[in-house]
């Protein structure tokens, strides 16, 4: 075990130490540097990712030349003419006047601009049963949503004078509006909900609103702080909103979760028979130093996103790595300045039954809170650890399994949504009728004259060799902006909404038909861009970042680990439990959303791929997190070693002593995340499920049975330290709480602590 002489403390008992001496100081500068946050970012507002910012590659050159250009791209809609029966065709009068009132009727809103009949463009379907009436929203492409409900009230009265036939409209502005009106509160519900579902299970936790109040009302404090930074940092590193619900999630967990883990040790303290001082020092040198050790872990796990070179995935990164320091700077400063302050006053507002002092054990030792069900089935475990290893990893492996076949794409709207709303329906109708019609891809060509006669000349072979290539079936449209020296080309992909088949013939208008056409031309630029091209270039990049961001994160979890605790043996064994319970989550997710076990319980039929982002995104987050308790259990177990106990009955006392608190900050996790599952967007259900899924494996199989069982079948090797690491930094201190009491009633400054 090393030397067990009274060492220096601690970073975290000192910062508790001075803001329980300056109780009033300590508060005023945190309630200050929340308010300058918020201000100073509200000022200077906050800059967001933009598409050239988005992607590398072809997708990021395309969204340059258009934003160098200053060309707005318009909402582009569609309506779709199409025969009931097998009958009518588009030659036919009656199909013909369809198409001349919808073109009538979207023109006479004044709402729209460039409408074109499928007579002009030839966007008639092969078996002449459906029909394309093409159009532009006027205005900003970002608001067009607010302004496209006359244009679908005008096609839907269109559709009643014409029974034989279904006239549906689609487009970006159609799905804004449709969106919003069936989801767009969904998410915002889910983040205001998660903050009294908290409250909610720190109420039953602590049995006192005072108690259940302090870490809600610090972990609100650091969100608001950050979010105000994130302004600020936005000047530098663009920002985004999928990045500040992350940052709330992220936020809200951790800074729960560190208050829970210090109200409960200083608690716990109490409750033993010290008096407020000795158990305010004894948290903070003990909980605040778990808090510290697994705050820095966190922000390393965080900070592997920002090796991605996706600007949303470095957002996220970013906005999630500043609220967990700033959750856990408040967590060892404020919070113990405000439980100096309360005193025994943090007990206010107690629940009937639900306080602690309705359900505690007594032993010789004091009062002790000990968990039975935890006490059972620990001493099943270390009576068989081997069995248990054998078992609970067993279990853990069976249940990664599926992630061997793991397959990631971009979400097709049907896939994401589900064909529950008429728009999806109609999505799926353009695709059959006209494959990669709703989303062609995109040919931006950038020339020094778009007119120049061997450009022209270069278009026109580019539009026939699409179609004769196989890539498409046309129709190839073409709209040339000549004072910007741009064209765009818009080809509708064979595959249509079928990701792989239309991937394939991406491949073909950049390797094959591009170079013999295009690139012929010297000086022109012609990327492909589109929600096809967009969704390989993403996996691209994202597939050359995982290697480099899973070691990134490994090798400084390790780093950490090792310095914090000086053993090689639990620095390891560290990694490996962290890596078992974010190959559950990826089984979990897998089995449900890709092969459809169960998927109805979660109402994800049919989805049959998880969306690209996810594994890397979760694997970053749940390492961080499950680090969270990780740290706290060991530092629990090491503080009893310390103390004199063997490693058996020390990884006991440290186990079933944290069970409660790890239970509690758990179900919050859990419930949180679950109401993320709940949601309509498949990719937000996914998120929601695989974090839940693996915040209860981790909380449960991982930290209830595998860990002990682990440690205890290493014994005293759990403590291994080599003698060439030994020069390594000691980042270690004395955590006993007879050690903190000798000194308890003196600060390192000769300093009594009020309370």
């Amino acid at each position: 075990m090393g030397n067990r002489e009274t060492r220096v403390r601690g970073l975290a008992a000192r910062a508790g130490g001075w803001s329980a001496r300056h109780r009033w100081t300590a508060v005023g500068i945190w309630v200050l540097f929340v308010v300058l946050a918020m201000g100073l970012g509200s000022a200077a507002g906050r800059v967001d990712v933009t598409d050239s910012d988005q992607l590398k590659g072809e997708t990021h050159t395309a969204a340059r030349i258009i934003e160098d250009a200053g060309i707005e791209e318009p909402a582009g809609e569609t309506v779709l003419i199409q025969a009931k029966g097998g009958s009518l065709k588009a030659t036919d009068p009656a199909f013909r006047d369809a198409v001349d009132a919808v073109v009538k009727a979207v023109e006479g809103t004044g709402e729209v601009r460039d409408v074109t009949s499928p007579y002009d463009t030839k966007t008639i379907s092969e078996d002449g049963r459906s029909a394309l009436v093409q159009f532009d929203m006027r205005g900003d492409s970002d608001t067009a949503g607010e302004r496209v409900e006359p244009v679908l009230k005008a096609v839907e009265e269109v559709q009643k004078d014409h029974g034989s036939l279904r006239i549906e409209e689609i487009g970006g502005a159609s799905m804004m509006k449709t969106f919003d009106d069936a989801f767009g509160d969904d998410f915002q519900k889910a983040e205001y909900s998660a903050v009294p579902v908290a409250l909610g299970i720190l109420l039953i936790a602590f049995g006192a609103l005072v108690a259940a109040l302090l870490p809600v009302l610090l972990a609100i404090t650091a969100i608001m702080a950050t979010m105000g930074l994130m302004g600020l940092v936005s000047h530098v590193m663009p920002m985004s909103d999928t990045a500040n619900s992350v940052m709330l999630l992220v936020g809200l967990a951790v800074g729960v979760d560190y208050c829970l883990f210090y109200l409960r040790r200083e608690r716990e303290e109490r409750e033993a028979g010290r008096d407020a001082q000795t158990a305010l020092r004894v948290a903070a040198a003990t909980s605040g130093r778990a808090i510290i050790v697994s705050g820095v872990t966190v922000c390393v796990a965080m900070a592997g996103m920002l090796f991605t070179g996706l600007a949303e995935f470095e957002a996220m990164g970013l906005a999630s790595l500043m609220v967990v320091a700033v959750a856990m700077v408040g967590s060892v400063t404020v919070l113990p300045a405000l439980l100096s302050l309360l005193g025994e006053r943090v007990e206010k507002g107690k629940i009937p039954f639900l306080h602690p002092e309705s359900r505690l054990r007594r032993n010789r030792g004091g009062v002790k809170r000990e968990s039975r069900f935890w006490t059972a089935v620990l001493k099943a475990v270390l009576a068989r650890p081997a069995v248990s290893v054998v078992v609970a990893a067993g279990a853990l492996l069976a249940v990664a399994a599926p992630a061997v076949g793991m397959k990631t794409q971009n979400l097709t709207l049907d896939q994401e949504f589900g064909d529950s709303l008429p728009i999806v329906q109609t999505y799926n109708r353009v695709n059959e009728a006209f494959p990669g019609g709703s989303e062609p891809a995109e040919v931006v060509v950038k020339a020094d004259d778009i007119n120049a006669p061997e450009v022209k000349s270069a278009l026109a072979a580019f539009r026939e060799r699409a179609v004769s290539s196989g890539a498409s079936r046309g129709p190839v449209d073409i709209k040339l902006h000549d004072a910007q020296n741009v064209a765009f080309v818009y080809v509708p992909l064979v595959g249509g909404s079928d990701l792989d088949k239309a991937g394939e013939s991406l491949d073909r208008l950049r390797d094959e038909v591009r170079p013999a056409t295009l690139g012929e031309v010297d000086g022109l630029e012609a990327p492909i861009t589109g929600q096809v091209a967009g969704s390989k270039d993403f996996n691209d990049q994202l597939a050359g970042a995982v290697v480099p961001v899973f070691a990134f994160v490994v090798v400084f979890a390790f780093g950490l680990m090792l310095l914090s605790f000086r053993s090689l043996t639990i620095a390891a064994t560290s990694i490996v439990l962290n890596l078992l319970s974010v190959g559950a989550a990826y089984g979990i997710l897998v089995a449900v959303f890709q092969h459809g076990w169960g998927a109805s319980l979660v109402g994800a039929e049919g989805v049959g791929a998880i969306i690209t982002w996810l594994p890397l995104f979760l694997f970053v987050i749940l390492f961080g997190l499950s680090m969270d308790y990780h740290v706290f259990v060991v530092s629990r177990i090491r503080e009893a070693r310390l103390r004199g106990l063997t490693t058996k009955d020390a990884i006991q006392h440290g186990v079933v002593t944290t069970a409660g608190v790890v239970t509690s900050a758990a179900v919050i996790m859990v419930a949180v995340f679950a109401i993320f599952g709940t949601l309509s967007m498949q990719s937000m259900k996914q998120m929601g499920v695989g974090l839940a899924a693996a915040v209860l494996i981790d909380a449960t199989i991982i930290r209830g049975v595998l860990l002990p069982a682990v440690m205890a079948l290493l014994g005293e090797r759990n403590w291994y330290l080599p003698k060439w690491l030994h020069r390594l930094p000691d980042l270690t201190h004395d955590e006993s709480p007879e050690a903190v009491t000798r000194t308890a009633a003196r600060d390192d400054e000769g300093e009594r602590v009020p309370v």
